[in-house]
């Protein structure tokens, strides 16, 4: 028995060092499992480090280091590829080459299924209607919205925020061709079909159809109708 005893022995001690507690799950693992970090002396299981990458890039942080506070060791894309999903891999490459534009230089596709990343040329300033070279549809490159072909951008811009879809545009307009006027104090467009220039919005306001202002009569004292 003795002898059986220590041929087991060497066996046992072999099991052990070919395998390593991770400091962060604090499980067991094979060292085939283990995942040096680059500029220190620190080692994580593998499993683990995809993770604690993979919720840095998700945060937008392209520098990441050790995960011991203080420690300046580093993680690199090309370093981890083998162990990231290939999403997480381009979505970091995406960010490193991101982050060395300046934020004056760079804007995003207007329209949110695409949110590409585009770069100002050296005549962005003399350019209105532009195309996303990704999902190929026009946007106003002054405006950084989908294109407004029925207004110019000055009339967009005097636009609350809450009124530039395409649908406000459109009704607008048409409130243009038609002559109709908006209540200065709801915002509701009012048609004059006949009768002096004075009108009773139906929230109770009452306004010159002519140039907008308040009136308490049925003569504007601001444009003298």
């Amino acid at each position: 028995m003795r002898i059986k005893h220590h041929e087991r022995e060497p066996a046992r001690k072999s099991s052990v060092s070919s395998s390593f507690t991770c400091g962060i799950c604090a499980d067991r693992k094979p060292y085939k499992k283990s995942f040096a970090i680059k500029g220190c002396t620190h080692s994580y299981c593998s499993d683990c480090i995809r993770q604690y990458v993979t919720g840095k890039v998700q945060d937008k942080i392209t520098r990441i280091y050790c995960p011991v506070s203080g420690c300046h060791g580093r993680l690199k894309p090309e370093h981890c590829r083998s162990i990231l999903p290939s999403r997480v891999y381009d979505k970091w490459g995406d960010a490193l080459c991101e982050a060395v534009i300046s934020s004056r230089d760079k804007f995003y596709c207007p329209f949110k299924n695409c949110s590409a990343l585009l770069v100002k040329g050296s005549d962005y300033r003399d350019i209105f209607e532009s195309e996303c070279p990704i999902c190929h549809r026009l946007f106003c490159a002054r405006c950084k919205v989908p294109w407004h072909s029925e207004i110019t951008c000055r009339e967009f811009q005097r636009l609350h925020k809450d009124e530039r879809g395409r649908e406000d545009i459109l009704l607008m307009q048409l409130a243009k061709k038609k002559k109709w006027v908006r209540c200065s104090r709801c915002k509701f467009y009012v048609e004059r079909t006949e009768g002096c220039l004075s009108m009773k919005c139906r929230c109770g306001h009452t306004f010159c159809y002519n140039c907008g202002a308040s009136v308490s009569g049925h003569y504007c004292t601001n444009c003298k109708h």
